[in-house]
């Protein structure tokens, strides 16, 4: 009984975080939600007692984790910048086309919609975002950017990532997440000395 149970839940967690992030949250009603997760109706509120409030921020929560193990895997194994960079384009281009770009950012896209109208929901794509700058800190100390410079960096390559990622969303085009791949491999490679890193001169 308690295994179907935190099935039920996570079916609902998995449905909300798929419609959140293609339609937005107000475009989301929770009886569709409950449909595509085959849910019986009121069981939400059994699940998630805060509503939809909660069942967002939860949501955030949960793709920014998955996303955000993603993004370490990559930077993981990439050998240089060059191929960090453009190994981060690939897979946000390819999630974007495998939903024939019907989903972007899974943080953004609740985050424009609700989060200034939502404590919880705010603070939640807060953490989310920190996450990711965190672990892009991290490994850019790992590849010897110095300590007061890399959480700076991180904010400012997450920045051009998710403009990237909005202009290839809208545009049908994952060329704007390459060509910002390029030019973060030299602001990066510049920040620790890698001429290899750098992009080709025109």
């Amino acid at each position: 009984m308690m295994a179907a149970r935190g099935e039920t839940r996570q079916r609902i967690l998995d449905a909300a975080t798929t419609l959140f992030h293609r339609q937005g949250y107000h475009a989301t009603g929770v009886n569709q939600i409950l449909a595509e997760a085959a849910a019986p109706k009121g069981v939400l509120y059994f699940h998630f007692p805060g509503g939809k409030e909660q069942l967002a921020a939860e949501t955030v929560v949960q793709a920014g984790q998955e996303l955000g193990e993603a993004l370490d895997a990559v930077l993981a194994q990439s050998d240089d910048l060059a191929t960090a960079a453009h190994g981060i384009a690939e897979l946000l281009g390819a999630a974007l086309e495998q939903t024939e770009f019907r989903e972007g950012c899974p943080i953004a896209s609740v985050a424009l919609d609700v989060a200034a109208d939502s404590d919880l929901v705010r603070a939640a794509c807060a953490q989310g975002y920190q996450q990711w700058i965190d672990l892009i800190a991290e490994r850019l100390r790992q590849r010897g950017v110095a300590d007061g410079s890399a959480q700076e960096l991180a904010v400012f390559i997450l920045s051009s990532i998710e403009g990237a990622l909005l202009l290839a969303r809208v545009q049908h085009d994952t060329a704007p997440l390459r060509n910002i791949a390029t030019r973060l491999a030299g602001v990066i490679a510049n920040e620790i000395g890698d001429p290899q890193s750098a992009p080709p001169a025109r």
